[in-house]
């Protein structure tokens, strides 16, 4: 006769683990990770709101429903703060919360590192926005600020220079998360956890925060100047400095774009796999192509300055040209891992299904502007605008809400309502679109950005109705999604267990929500033989299943 002893229970939280104090010094990155995200989640919100203020005031012509300053700032604030402030920090946030768990570590490297990296960012984008309490308003100048328009002579008052000041401090702290992530996925991974038994989102994040440590100082160095240019003015007076803000900027802008995608396309990777029931075709082409498009994303900076007439076009253009490579041995992988498979059509599923074509979308019409017959003619175009909201909101906001759906289960032990989760799909597909591709007629028609407005002759009017009304649809597609999570924490009637999905990573493996360190003694760390140990584990347990005689039997 055997006896089992009793399980040991689960220590007690630590006092005060939920107190607000203990938020805001904890060293646990999965909370560092959700005080990144919900700040994010919050300003997407915010600048989401400014861009209805910016398609209001295009839907018609000849309307000023704020002065043509007023809307300059929110053209600034909107675009700086979805890529500083919202889709970068998402990007980095997810490596924050996920990667750890799934290398089997149990803590990040340099956790107060990384929570200093969430101040800085904090601290930065409430310096960016207490522009509009200035005399003069917000930043003017757009996202990118070129000199001498962003210098103290064509854009007085505080706005611009606090604009400044937040990006470098915000863009500082998340160059300190982004390698406190990196550090735990080379040097802090657990038993069995080899290179190549990295899930694919890992290996994504990898890629991405090797852009981040590579590129992100380049910024540093270019606000920099532009403070400098601000308290000198005469220094912009010089095309020397103005160009060199172009390529320090440059060389820091194109490989954001991939910063704000790559982690995504690891999302994508592991919902599919996940939710088609089999393994990510190609794992270790998948691998090399994003470190060979990590590589070639530090030299292409310059496509984005052919209209200057101050960088080689054959070889820029051949450099981004070549990154076709990579990117079609990734999309073979999600077509190939699909194809096949016992497919569930989750909402997870349904957004990383939606951001394949979508995002293919935003890279096709990336190499046509970094063609430079076509980038003469189309530069400083809304062909531009829709070329942009279809790589990040058609393409990176799918990516993200897949990540959204698939994970938050996992943080917070609560699962989503499926019907809500389907509303909030097909009105983001049905916004996005409607909303973004009349732009591409308005950039070929020759609808310049950063137009306030526009006269009834131009021919612009009809393509900007239809943007608009595809922005409220994209907008109540939001709402949708932002009453999903309001119901599912208010009311709690939808516990998740440990693994709802039968996903397979490690994460998997510990509880919903995770505990402190991540995996306990009700939850210990399973044997790591590939990329997908959950997968191995239940295949194997399957095959003794089959080999069992007495199985055999029951099954006769």
């Amino acid at each position: 006769m055997t006896t089992t002893s009793a399980p040991s229970p689960r220590p007690a939280p630590p006092a005060g683990r939920g107190t607000a104090s203990a938020w805001l010094t904890t060293t646990d990155h999965k909370r560092i990770a959700l005080l990144t995200l919900g700040t994010a989640t919050f300003l997407f919100l915010v600048v989401g709101v400014l861009a209805m203020i910016i398609r209001a005031q295009l839907t018609l012509p000849s309307q000023h429903l704020v002065s043509n300053d007023m809307y300059h700032g929110l053209f600034t604030i909107h675009g700086s703060g979805m890529i500083y402030l919202v889709v970068t920090p998402i990007a980095i946030a997810l490596g924050v919360y996920l990667v750890p768990l799934q290398v089997g570590a149990p803590a990040i490297a340099a956790p107060r590192l990384a929570m200093a990296g969430f101040w800085l960012y904090l601290g930065g984008a409430l310096i960016i926005f207490s522009g509009f309490l200035t005399a003069l308003g917000p930043a003017l100048a757009g996202w990118y600020s070129y000199p001498p328009l962003s210098g103290s002579r064509y854009t007085p008052g505080a706005g611009q220079s606090l604009w400044i000041a937040g990006v470098f401090l915000a863009v500082l702290g998340l160059i300190l998360q982004a390698a406190t992530v990196l550090w735990t996925a080379l040097l802090k991974r657990g038993p069995g956890v080899t290179m190549l038994r990295m899930p694919v989102f890992t290996w994504s994040t990898v890629a991405t925060n090797l852009m981040v440590i590579g590129s992100f100082p380049s910024l540093l160095a270019a606000m920099g100047l532009l403070g400098w240019g601000r308290v000198f003015p005469q220094l912009f007076t010089e095309n020397l400095w103005n160009i060199g803000y172009q390529h320090l900027f440059w060389f820091f802008a194109h490989p954001v774009v991939y910063v704000m995608f790559f982690p995504f396309v690891g999302v994508v990777a592991e919902v599919l796999s996940t939710f088609s029931g089999r393994r990510f075709f190609g794992y270790r082409a998948t691998v090399v192509s994003l470190l060979v498009f990590a590589a070639f994303s530090m030299s292409v900076w310059g496509h984005h300055m052919f209209s200057t007439g101050q960088a080689s076009n054959d070889y820029y253009s051949l450099t981004s040209i070549l990154l076709l490579v990579p990117a079609g041995v990734e999309y073979f992988g999600f077509l190939a891992t699909v194809i096949g498979g016992h497919l569930r059509f989750r909402v997870p599923m349904l957004f990383a299904l939606a951001f394949v074509p979508q995002f293919l979308v935003g890279g096709l019409t990336g190499i046509m502007v970094a063609t430079p017959v076509i980038d003469y003619q189309v530069t400083d175009s809304y062909f531009i605008v829709a070329h942009w909201h279809y790589t990040l909101a058609a393409g990176s906001l799918f990516g993200i809400f897949a990540a959204f759906y698939f994970w938050f289960p996992k943080a917070t032990g609560l699962m989503l309502d499926e019907r809500l989760g389907r509303w909030h799909f097909w009105l983001l597909v049905v916004g996005t679109n409607v909303a973004f591709l009349p732009m591409f007629w308005l950039g070929l028609q020759g609808m310049p950005r950063r137009l306030a407005t526009y006269l009834p002759g131009d021919g612009f009017t009809t393509a900007n109705i239809v943007s608009t009304v595809g922005t409220a649809v994209l907008a109540l597609g939001v709402l949708v999604g932002v009453v999903n999570v309001v119901t599912a924490v208010r009311y709690r009637r939808r516990p998740a267990p440990d693994d709802p999905w039968e996903g397979f990573t490690l994460e998997w493996a510990t509880s919903s929500p995770p505990p402190p360190l991540n995996f306990d003694d009700d939850h210990p760390l399973p044997p790591v033989r590939s990329f997908a140990p959950l997968l191995d584990e239940r295949e194997h347990a399957g095959q003794e299943g089959a080999d069992d005689p007495a199985e055999h039997g029951a099954l006769r």
